[in-house]
């Protein structure tokens, strides 16, 4: 997968406990209480360490240490640098699925990213329907049954890297009929995955 301008990284999140405790150090403090929220000790460790990989590799973008890059966010959540930071113009986002985490990043045009385990899912084609645009849906639709969980996670994904990518809601990415605007990529970053990401045309 290659797109002119554009870094993706993929990262594994099945780390062992002294390197989530380094990342983990990186956090700010909303992070870190957000972390303690999940129930699972294994999506508390995915969590910190996709967070603590992101502020790495962004602060290597802006010569800083991880602890010091300021993040904000948007109305659906979509996380971008704090104003204060936005002279560097770096676009990123990040998503993860199971134990790999893919983040991508930018300078100067959107840009979203999303990564999902492939396997099969109960009312793939009610819950196609319901959200994925029409040219998605179509070619859904059209796939022999042997193809239906591969094609559902490469709508899945191209939907939802598009509405990060805008920083709205799936339901809104969905809705679009028109992504001239964007190049939307699909691609494998390991067995058994599928991911695609998004990116503002210049």
């Amino acid at each position: 997968m290659h797109v002119p301008q554009v870094e993706v990284v993929v990262a594994r999140l099945d780390v062992d406990q002294e390197a989530v405790h380094a990342l983990s150090a990186w956090l700010s403090d909303e992070e870190r209480q957000r972390a303690g929220r999940f129930r699972l000790a294994r999506d508390r460790r995915r969590y910190t360490v996709a967070r603590g990989r992101l502020r790495q590799l962004l602060a290597d973008r802006l010569c800083t240490h991880p602890r010091l890059v300021a993040l904000c966010y948007g109305a659906h959540g979509k996380p971008r640098l704090a104003p204060g930071s936005a002279a560097a113009d770096w676009r990123f986002n990040v998503s993860h699925s199971g134990d790999l985490a893919l983040l991508a990043f930018c300078r100067g045009r959107e840009l979203g990213i999303d990564v999902e385990a492939v396997h099969a899912v109960r009312d793939a084609d009610a819950i196609a329907a319901w959200y994925f645009p029409p040219r998605e849906l179509a070619a859904f639709l059209s796939l022999a049954p042997r193809d239906k969980a591969l094609g559902f996670f490469d709508g899945w994904t191209r939907t939802e890297a598009l509405g990060k990518a805008l920083g709205v809601g799936l339901q809104h990415a969905s809705a679009r009929d028109d992504d001239s605007g964007w190049r939307v990529q699909s691609f494998s970053p390991a067995p058994g995955y599928v991911a695609a990401l998004a990116v503002e045309r210049s």
